[in-house]
């Protein structure tokens, strides 16, 4: 069955109007292309849509009903085109937890100076791709490892992580600590978005438990309430201030590797740019790696 979306159109036209000739005054064609077009779209489906008389074009029971699924069709359609035209005047930079940080502001003044025209829009999407696999995202900010062929990254700086506690807890009076020190507590985890694992832990020295969490709201939730601990980058302690949380730098851990990633067949306008700004942003001193 090959039926176009032309057609369709077509035959909502002929269907709104009530007539070939209105239908193509409408759509700003000729009567007998209007009549060609609703001729193969009933040769397509093999069933007659419309019932034709001099005077007025009627509907018949099959065509009503196409003519309902017509409409969300063409509706649908519309609909994508709206979003390939709102790609080409914003820039979508999806995150799962904490954008950039403490950069977040300064890069969205310079990109908005930069290009007023086109804004940086952040968008939170709670998935391990920050919402580059539904599309909610143009770019996206990555901080675990995104192991997808479909996918391609490029680093743009490191952050040190931090351990999130309770400040009524005794963790909370100390200027620093060590993820050993965090091993009799109950660790809160996003296993899904985040960045701690247990491998940061000795084999020795592992947490007491673990909960998980699926959100970064909750996982300050359980923290202020002292039901558990977190590690996570310096980003979400500048993002999250939170009453009853106090975050602490952690000593001898390994810094966070902070990416962004893009549809590896479908590179983004802007990327290139965007990529620069966000390296001088955190002061990016690594190999050269192409985009």
């Amino acid at each position: 069955m090959d039926v176009r979306l032309g057609q369709l159109r077509t035959l909502l036209a002929v269907a709104d109007a009530g007539t070939f000739t209105d239908a193509a005054a409408v759509l700003g064609v000729s009567q007998a292309t209007v009549s060609r077009s609703v001729a193969a779209l009933e040769r397509a489906f093999g069933a007659r849509l419309v019932q034709r008389t001099t005077r007025h074009v009627a509907l018949t029971a099959t065509g009503t009903r196409i003519v309902a699924q017509a409409r969300r069709i063409v509706e649908e359609v519309a609909h994508l085109q709206r979003i390939v035209d709102a790609a080409r005047t914003e820039v979508l930079l999806g995150y799962a937890w904490a954008a950039l940080g403490r950069h977040t502001r300064r890069l969205q003044k310079i990109w908005a100076a930069a290009h007023p025209g086109v804004p940086l829009v952040f968008v939170q999407a709670n998935d391990p791709t920050a919402g580059l696999s539904d599309g909610t995202a143009d770019i996206a900010v990555i901080r675990r490892p995104l192991d997808d062929d479909r996918f391609a990254t490029v680093e743009i700086g490191l952050e040190s992580r931090y351990a999130a506690v309770a400040t009524d807890s005794a963790l909370a009076r100390r200027r620093s600590l060590r993820v050993e020190d965090l091993s009799r507590y109950t660790v809160a985890i996003d296993s899904r978005t985040g960045t701690t694992t247990l491998d940061l832990w000795p084999p020795d020295a592992r947490p007491a438990a673990v909960r998980e969490t699926p959100a970064v709201d909750e996982w300050l939730t359980l923290i202020a309430a002292g039901q558990a601990v977190g590690v996570t980058s310096e980003a979400t302690a500048h993002q999250y201030p939170r009453p009853g949380v106090a975050y602490r730098v952690l000593r001898h851990a390994p810094r966070i590797s902070v990416r962004l990633a893009w549809w590896r067949d479908d590179p983004p306008g802007h990327l290139g740019e965007l990529r620069d700004l966000a390296r001088r942003a955190y002061g990016w001193s690594g190999a050269a790696e192409g985009v």
